[in-house]
């Protein structure tokens, strides 16, 4: 199994435990994401982000219909942060994984509670290409909000990361202003 970490910078040789500013009741950690959830890491670190994937045929077919794609996974983006996905430069560090163990919050992230020299450290350019090249589509939208809602009420696996940065809520598409609208991906 690989583990990876995901940064913007490209000499990093010691991973050392920490607790993170977005969680700061976890104990210090190094933090890594395993090859199936890496995907989720292939953005800008502060970007607002909204990935939703189904995790088996039953719930495949409800995501399909739901967000109108035959892709396996979908990822949005705010379409203001469009520019800055295609200029990123990401460093994708591999890990030994004998010093983690699976974080029971979140399945594909693994954290270790000693310092993590990486094995090796890959320039990741292409982050559009990325998401090309894996089957994930990839939406620019005016604002996250419909989306996120959409992605947290249906029965596949979703993630939703820095959204305190994402544009408040528009009331004219509030799910709270429209009963029902997204109802038929609630089965």
């Amino acid at each position: 199994m690989d583990l990876f970490h995901f940064s913007h910078e490209p000499s990093i040789e010691r991973f050392s435990p920490h607790v993170p500013a977005t969680n700061p009741a976890q104990p210090a950690s190094v933090w890594a994401i395993d090859a199936e959830h890496a995907p989720l890491y292939w953005f800008p670190r502060d970007c607002p982000r909204v990935t939703a994937w189904p995790r088996d045929e039953t719930e495949r077919g409800h995501f399909h219909e739901a967000f109108c794609t035959t892709a396996w996974r979908v990822h949005a983006i705010e379409l203001e942060r469009l520019a800055i996905l295609e200029s990123t430069v990401l460093y994708r560090y591999r890990f030994d994984p004998a010093p983690f163990r699976p974080w029971p919050e979140a399945t594909g992230q693994w954290v270790s509670s000693t310092v993590v020299e990486p094995l090796e450290v890959e320039r990741i350019d292409d982050l559009i290409g990325c998401h090309v090249a894996a089957g994930i589509e990839l939406r620019a939208v005016p604002n996250l909000w419909p989306i996120r809602d959409l992605a947290a009420c249906g029965p596949w696996d979703f993630s939703i990361v820095r959204f305190q940065r994402a544009t408040p809520r528009d009331p004219q598409t509030s799910r709270s202003e429209r009963p029902g609208a997204l109802e038929h991906g609630a089965e």
